[in-house]
């Protein structure tokens, strides 16, 4: 079944990019343009790394992720995005415009595609639209870096800290509960499964937490409190 604009012109029109458009104006401007909404599934490459960019992505559904697979196969995965996240802009419009990571799909995810040709006619008739796409290709490409440097410089036991004070914010208990793999964890905290296991036994070797195929439960409260000095 082919997926309309219209389907989704509410989500887009909620959108910092698109706030200035009426419905009606909205959906005729992409009437006649090059789109493509497009259905992924759970561990679908969406776009390979080295792949030219020719599209500027928004997920419509779903979950993306940014990863990147060294040589020996291990997988770092950079950054997940979701609903209404744009990825993509900050490349189309650069002098080498190639994916230098892989974008997989993390779930059923469904992708906006807008064509170059597109986004040129939305900037020159709109000028919000157009400011929106500078400041979310400059943005993005700070996120991204940070986002490198963060993952490059921190420890393993600093990364599953992180991991479980943010989960502890999100669940408001001491217990977290997992709703991925150790595997796909250790993807997303960019480590290899097995290091992710030696630090998990570290940790509990020291008593700070406690941990089962499905659960984490901080022991030492501190842990996610002040966990620079457990460090």
């Amino acid at each position: 079944m082919k997926i309309n604009i219209e389907m989704y012109s509410n989500l887009l029109l909620s959108l910092d990019l698109f706030k200035d458009f009426k419905e009606e104006q909205f959906v005729q401007l992409f009437k006649n343009a090059r789109y493509s909404i497009n259905t992924y599934s759970k561990g679908q490459v969406i776009h390979l790394q080295n792949e030219i960019c020719s599209a500027m992505d928004i997920v419509l559904e779903g979950e993306v992720s940014v990863q990147k697979i060294d040589s020996s196969g291990n997988i770092l995965k950079i950054i997940v995005f979701s609903g209404s996240d744009i990825l993509g802009a900050n490349l189309l419009f650069s002098s080498k415009h190639v994916y230098p990571m892989t974008i997989v799909s993390e779930s059923r995810s469904v992708i906006l595609h807008i064509y170059k040709e597109l986004i040129l006619s939305l900037c020159h008739s709109n000028e919000r639209f157009m400011s929106g796409i500078m400041t979310e290709i400059a943005d993005k490409s700070l996120m991204l870096t940070e986002k490198i440097d963060a993952i490059s410089m921190k420890t393993i036991r600093q990364k599953i800290t992180e991991f479980l004070e943010y989960q502890y914010y999100l669940q408001n208990s001491y217990v977290i509960r997992l709703t991925i793999s150790k595997k796909d964890l250790a993807e997303r905290l960019g480590i290899q499964r097995s290091s992710l296991s030696r630090e998990l036994q570290k940790m509990r070797t020291d008593g700070l937490l406690e941990y089962d195929s499905r659960t984490i439960t901080v022991k030492e409260i501190r842990l996610i409190r002040n966990g620079d000095s457990l460090g």
